[in-house]
Formats: structure tokens, C-alpha cells, sequence
């Protein structure tokens, strides 16, 4: 059983703050995150390592290049050389080596500045081959999962935390390099100090954990923060639409929902808000006090260095020296242990991106599947089907048994609930039967290629899509390999009646349909119907499938189109589903469905005949023609 399987499908559990260890487990993540960054652009990886390599080591070399321009310069003051003027001073070679020491900081100093912005260039290409990538994988994933997956409202919130992830780890990127960066100068940074005085490097370290430890504690609570809160941020990205798209303008504007929306919003988002300010002001309080500590074992070392300087055990040219060493060492600690925190708080947030990458698919194509039929000779059969949504306690379909012949036309009648469209995505594969099987030419649908099945089949729901572009492409995504062979668009729209709509666009079949984009021409509702019924005819597949796509068309246009769709389908299989019974009168048999089960099969004269379910909605329709 389908659903049965999905249940068993391990789901994470973070509903409350994340352990200490879990938030170290969540560091697994880095390494498939910065395998993703070395396959996305090996040589622009390696040009930023290796640019951030040489660049680390700059800060001590200049430091040290100043220690030594002070030591020189003091050098100088103490010598009783009696010239007065910069000619004489040049001319006793006296500075050539002062002279030597500031060229080469000034060398050092512009090659950082051009490393610096050469590290900024790369990190900004990788970052956005990354994020293009990451957006391409996970939209090429979502095509695989089931339909069941977009229908699942918590699988929803991890698609659309999925969905950040691709925009907002690159953060994390310029953070691991960074990190790798500022190591290899800590590393320069203690390897001076250690010389001089290697307990003041312990004294800094200790004193910095607390900040570090305060820094992780915060970034665990804002993850959960921002975990707890995605079905909130989908009602206001909801809530945003809704109140300012051209979908919904004209019955928010009847109903004037303007206030109602824009008060829904205004509530939501200032509760989140107040979430956050609590979380920013108690970090931003104890960031400051457990901050101090470090500065507090900076000023201790700093005094014992003075100290040592008053004594002449070091030179002023030291003192800058080691000062400034510690200085520096102090920040980039402080930055390591920090960024370290918030590393690991960023890889609870890939958490979220690698688990949607985890989703598998549970319907598939077998590991050998059947050749399919170049031509169906049996049909379908429904061999007593029962499916229940996932979630739900009733039974969509059930002892569902009937067959769909080859080459036949079936309408399926019933009342809304009644399990029409469920039968048709069982058809398509979109769900699989949690009881019985369907057959294809005496075969299981399962045996089956997924993909080929599909390409057999032409499905035009009721909620089809108004895709924004151009007329020729909307009905080209009903095969969008054939999107160049236009004369096979020409035809599909002429089958579909929709010629007449695109003739009276500006540029045709090369106007964009639809108001989301400048100079877009937006249709009527039977207008989009029509070119939505070109896609059918475009697939030119074994099975036609109209799922009343004909709802907006007035009563003579959609007996037009499935005039012409009775003519067009001859010698194929095919079904729609109408309530106008005018028009399923035209098929060769017509199934009535009453909550999930056949109740009667037959022609629309034997169904009448019968005085059943189908002669008594048949004669309300009729009596609001009267």
C-alpha cells in the first residue's frame, strides 16, 4: 500500500531546541555542502582557496615589516650622524634600508587590497553558480517526488524551508573559507607569540569560550525560531499574494477583503516580530557582558607586555610587534569561535536542504519495466481498486472494478466527492491503488516505465495551469519537445477551437498570454480553456483525458469542443468528465460514480432507461432548461 509506506518514511523531529549534540551531528552536513561547491566550479574553488591562502599569511608578514620599520626609525634617531636635510640623509645611504622596509609594506598593503577584492569577485561568481545549481537540483528532485509529497502540508514546509536554503547558505560558503583563512593566520599570529610569551595565547583562549558558548546557545534558538515558525511564514507569503496579484484583485476589491487581509497580515507578522526582538535583545545583552570577558584578558596581556617593555626585555618595535599580534589574535579568535558557533547553526539550516533531498519517490518505474504497447488492443481494466488520501479517513475510490475498452470514448458522471478525478489520477500513475491493481493489456500499470506511461497519456485537468508565456509555448507543454515544430501547435490549436482566440492576439502565437509580465495579453476563462485543450491535442497520446476543462465555456462552445473532440478521438481511448450532460450523452458509454463506487455503466439512452442516479441529475439539469 502506497500510503502505508509513506507513513513508515522517517520524518526529522525539531520541535523543540536542538541538543548540543545535535547541533555538532548537524556539522555532517558540511561536507556534502562544500562537495556541492567543489562540483558546482572546481577551478573558481580552488582560485578562492588559494588567493584567501596567500592572503591569511599578509597580516603577520606586515605586522612584522612594521615592527621592523619602528626598530629601523628608532635606529636612526639614536645615531649622532649630524645631517640636517633629506639630501644629505639620502646621500649617507642611511635610509636605503628604511626606505626598503616602507616600500615593501606599501607592496604588501596594495596586495592585499587586490587579493581582498579578488577573493570578493570569486566568492560572488561561486555564490551565484551555487545558488543557480543548488536551484536547478532541487527543482529537477521535486520532479520526481509524487503528487502526494505537494499535497502534504508538513512536506510543504520542508519544501519551502528547502526553497531558503538555496538562497541563503551561500553565507556559509564565505564563512568556511573565511574560517580556513583567518586559521591559517591565527596560526602565523601564535607561532610569533609563542617566542615571547606562549601562556598568553592559553590566557586569550579562555577567556573567549564563554562568548562562544553564549554565541551557540543563541544560534540554536533562532534555528528553532525559524524551524517553528514555516508554516506562519507560508501564511504570510499566502496572505502577500493574496492581497496584491491579479489572480485575486477583482474579487478582493467585490468583497473589499483589502482590510481583513492586510489585518491578518499585520497580526501574524508582528507576532513573529515580537518572537525576534525577545530572541535579539537577551543575545545582543549577554553577547555584550560575555564579550567583555575577552576584552578583559586582552588588557591583562597587554599590561604584562608594557610591563616587559618598561623592563627592556623588548624593544618599542616589540611592543607594536606583540600588541599588535595579540590584538589581531584576539579578533580572529574571537571571529573563529564565533563563526564556529554559527557554522554549526548554519548546518542545522542545511538540515533542512539535504532532508528534501532525502524524500524518494514511492511510485517508480520497475528495475525491467514492460515494453509498452505501440498500440493498445485490450484497454484498462480496474480490477476492484480502493485509494484513500493520505490523511484521510474515508476512502476516495473503493471495490472499484470496470473496464475503459481500447479506442472507446468513456464519460464519467457523478456528484462532487464522487471519485472522478481520483480515477483519473490513478490512471495517470499520479497515486497508486492501495487496494486492487490496474491493468493495461492484461498487465499491471506498475509494470510499466513511468515516463513512457505518461507519455501516452494527455490529461487536461480542471485546475489546469495558465502558464505565462507565449501562446505557441502554452500549448507546447503538452509535449515540450516538439515546442519547435510549430505546424503541430497550428494543428493542435485548430483541433482545440483556440486558432479563433490566438488569430486576435497582436503577435499571435508569439504574444505572451497572461498579465504577469509586461505586454502580456491576459484571456478569458474559455479563452484559457481552449489553448489548455491544444496541450491535449499536442501530446497526440494513446489516452485522451478531459477533466471538465470546459467549465467557463458557454453551453454551444463546449458542445463545439467536444463535438469536435468525439470526431478527433475516434479510434482512441479516451474520457471526460462533464456535468453538462449534452455533451457526456456523446461518449460510448458513460460510467456513474456515487461516492467512490460504480453504480451503473451503460449508454445515455440504457442509464435513462434505467431510472436511476443518472435519469434523476439528467432531469434536474433538463428542468433548468425549461
Amino acid at each position: 500500500m502506497a500510503n502505508a509506506s509513506r507513513e513508515t518514511t522517517p520524518k526529522p523531529a525539531k520541535s523543540s531546541r536542538p541538543s548540543v549534540r545535535e547541533r555538532f551531528d548537524a556539522l555532517r552536513n558540511l561536507r556534502p555542502f562544500l562537495r556541492q561547491i567543489w562540483d558546482t566550479s572546481p577551478s573558481l574553488t580552488l582560485a578562492t582557496l588559494g588567493l584567501r591562502l596567500v592572503r591569511a599569511l599578509l597580516p603577520v608578514v606586515m605586522l612584522y615589516v612594521g615592527k621592523l620599520i619602528i626598530d629601523e626609525a628608532l635606529r636612526l634617531v639614536g645615531l649622532d650622524a649630524r645631517l640636517t636635510t633629506i639630501g644629505q640623509w639620502l646621500d649617507s645611504g642611511l635610509l636605503e634600508p628604511l626606505l626598503w622596509l616602507l616600500a615593501l609594506e606599501f607592496g604588501l598593503a596594495v596586495l592585499s587590497d587586490v587579493l581582498g577584492r579578488l577573493v570578493s569577485l570569486f566568492d560572488s561568481l561561486l555564490s551565484e553558480l551555487f545558488t543557480n545549481a543548488t536551484s536547478v537540483r532541487l527543482m529537477e528532485h521535486a520532479a520526481l517526488l509524487d503528487l502526494e509529497d505537494f499535497e502534504d502540508s508538513e512536506l510543504q514546509d520542508r519544501l519551502d524551508r528547502a526553497r531558503r536554503q538555496t538562497m541563503g547558505r551561500m553565507t556559509l560558503m564565505s564563512q568556511l573559507f573565511g574560517q580556513a583563512q583567518d586559521l591559517v593566520t591565527i596560526v602565523s599570529f601564535a607561532a610569533g607569540l609563542i617566542v615571547y610569551a606562549p601562556w598568553l595565547i592559553l590566557l586569550l583562549a579562555v577567556a573567549l569560550v564563554p562568548a562562544f558558548l553564549g554565541e551557540a546557545h543563541f544560534n540554536a534558538l533562532n534555528y528553532t525560531l525559524n524551524y517553528s515558525w514555516t508554516p506562519e511564514r507560508r501564511e504570510l507569503e499566502y496572505l502577500r499574494q493574496t492581497g496584491a496579484s491579479v489572480e485575486t484583485a477583482k474579487e478582493v476589491k467585490i468583497f473589499g477583503l483589502h482590510a481583513f487581509l492586510i489585518g491578518r497580515f499585520r497580526e501574524l507578522s508582528e507576532k513573529f516580530y515580537r518572537a525576534n526582538r525577545s530572541l535579539a535583545i537577551r543575545r545582543a545583552g549577554w553577547g555584550s557582558l560575555l564579550t567583555a570577558l575577552g576584552t578583559l584578558g586582552y588588557y591583562v596581556a597587554y599590561a604584562y607586555i608594557a610591563w616587559r617593555t618598561v623592563r627592556g626585555e623588548f624593544s618599542i618595535g616589540d611592543l607594536t610587534f606583540l600588541a599588535g599580534s595579540f590584538r589581531r589574535l584576539r579578533q580572529l579568535l574571537e571571529g573563529m569561535l564565533v563563526g564556529f558557533s554559527q557554522v554549526a547553526g548554519q548546518a542545522l539550516y542545511l538540515d533542512d536542504l539535504f532532508s528534501f533531498f532525502e524524500i524518494a519517490p514511492e511510485i517508480t518505474s520497475p528495475p525491467s519495466p514492460r515494453p509498452f504497447p505501440a498500440v493498445i488492443h485490450q484497454g484498462f481494466v480496474f480490477e476492484d481498486v480502493g485509494f484513500r488520501y493520505p490523511g484521510a479517513e474515508r476512502w476516495a475510490v473503493r471495490h472499484l472494478s470496470f473496464t475503459l475498452k481500447a479506442g472507446e470514448v468513456l464519460a464519467l458522471v457523478g456528484e462532487n466527492g464522487a471519485g472522478k478525478t481520483t480515477l483519473v489520477k490513478l490512471l495517470a500513475r499520479l497515486y497508486d491503488p492501495d487496494e486492487g491493481r490496474i491493468l493495461l493489456d492484461g498487465h499491471d500499470l506498475r509494470d510499466y516505465d513511468l515516463d513512457v506511461l505518461r507519455r501516452n497519456i494527455g490529461v487536461i485537468f480542471q485546475d489546469f495551469v495558465r502558464y505565462h508565456l507565449t501562446a505557441a509555448e502554452n500549448i507546447a507543454v503538452g509535449r515540450v519537445e516538439a515546442r519547435g515544430d510549430r505546424a503541430r501547435i497550428v494543428e493542435a490549436a485548430r483541433r482545440s477551437l483556440a486558432d479563433d482566440v490566438i488569430a486576435k492576439l497582436p503577435r499571435g502565437y508569439d504574444q505572451v498570454i497572461g498579465k504577469r509580465f509586461r505586454n502580456g495579453v491576459d484571456l478569458s476563462g474559455g479563452e484559457w480553456q481552449k489553448v489548455a485543450i491544444a496541450r491535449a491535442y499536442m501530446r497526440d497520446s494513446q489516452l485522451l483525458i478531459l477533466d471538465e476543462p470546459t467549465a467557463a465555456l458557454d453551453a454551444r462552445s463546449e458542445f463545439e469542443v467536444f463535438q469536435r473532440f468525439k470526431e478527433l478521438s475516434d479510434g482512441r481511448t479516451a474520457v471526460l468528465i462533464s456535468h453538462r450532460f449534452s455533451s457526456v450523452r456523446m461518449a460510448d458509454r458513460i460510467l456513474v460514480l456515487d461516492q467512490g463506487q460504480v453504480e451503473a455503466v451503460g449508454t445515455h439512452e440504457e442509464l435513462l432507461a434505467q431510472q436511476g442516479r443518472y435519469a434523476e441529475l439528467f432531469e434536474l439539469q433538463a428542468a433548468g432548461y425549461r
